[in-house]
């Protein structure tokens, strides 16, 4: 209580000029004469020029916060429709390997896609299923649209799968109606190449191409592709297709492996 009342004494002086201009600027502004109404117009305009870069500062950083909230908002929304299509497609996607496995006459297990493989020199995947679901080496891999591949190792709970785009797959098909057999090898994108064509094959744009069921892996008639191109090739005696896959290889997240090939694909 001391050190105030010293405060207050060393301080008089600033206190009662304060004192006194509060009680002068007090009863001018309640003052109704003429003049003083002019004054205290001007000292409104003035308080309100000296106020008003302080107001815009405010609005500004107010739009800058409600800007952020809206980059915010539209983010989350953004990640929810992306969520929203991924599941889409997944549930496509099952839904479409549900209806194949009902239809299909060939023992198969479904798995799903976790890894790409490690290998530098192969094109392959890893898949969720190993030994102990019945699946193992040299077995035939494949979505609703068609073959993608085979399994080239297999432990208790994973499988690596060579892909049909790797350069050095090869696969027996079918060319359908017509029946001309010929070796499927892979070129870019996603187009493959048949060889080794009979020359006087009757084949066309748009016919379908299928496994030939010479190999022991694949059963004949699973899906492989269609006809985009036929070209004379080198030899006078064969014919070269090319031919367009149905899968997006880089897309599917689930697939078949043929555990048993109870009867063959029609």
């Amino acid at each position: 209580m001391y050190a105030v009342y010293l405060a207050i004494v060393r301080n008089k002086d600033h206190l009662l000029f304060l004192f006194l201009a509060i009680i002068s600027l007090f009863l001018l502004l309640n003052d109704e004469n003429p003049r003083m109404r002019i004054v205290r117009g001007k000292a409104v305009e003035l308080v309100s020029f000296l106020s008003s870069p302080l107001t815009v500062a405010k609005s500004l950083l107010f739009l800058e916060e409600e800007n952020q909230l809206l980059r915010e908002k539209t983010l989350a929304l953004s990640l929810q429709v992306e969520s929203m299509l991924n599941l889409h497609k997944e549930n496509e996607e099952l839904l479409s390997l549900l209806d194949f496995k009902k239809k299909t006459t060939l023992k198969i297990r479904p798995a799903r896609v976790v890894n790409k493989g490690t290998q530098p020199n192969l094109l392959s995947i890893v898949i969720d299923g190993g030994k102990i679901d019945g699946i193992k080496k040299n077995q035939a891999v494949l979505t609703p649209k068609g073959v993608i591949g085979k399994t080239i190792e297999a432990s208790n709970r994973a499988s690596i799968v060579q892909l049909i785009t790797d350069t050095n797959f090869r696969l027996s098909v079918r060319i359908l109606p017509s029946g001309a057999t010929g070796i499927l090898r892979f070129l870019d994108g996603n187009t493959a190449q048949i060889s080794e064509v009979q020359k006087n094959a009757n084949v066309k744009i748009g016919d379908k191409v299928v496994t030939s069921g010479f190999s022991d892996i694949y059963p004949s008639g699973l899906p492989v592709g269609k006809v985009e191109g036929v070209y004379d090739g080198r030899s006078s005696f064969e014919k070269i297709i090319k031919v367009s896959l149905p899968n997006n290889m880089s897309s599917f997240q689930y697939v078949f492996v043929i555990t048993e090939k109870l009867n063959e694909v029609n």
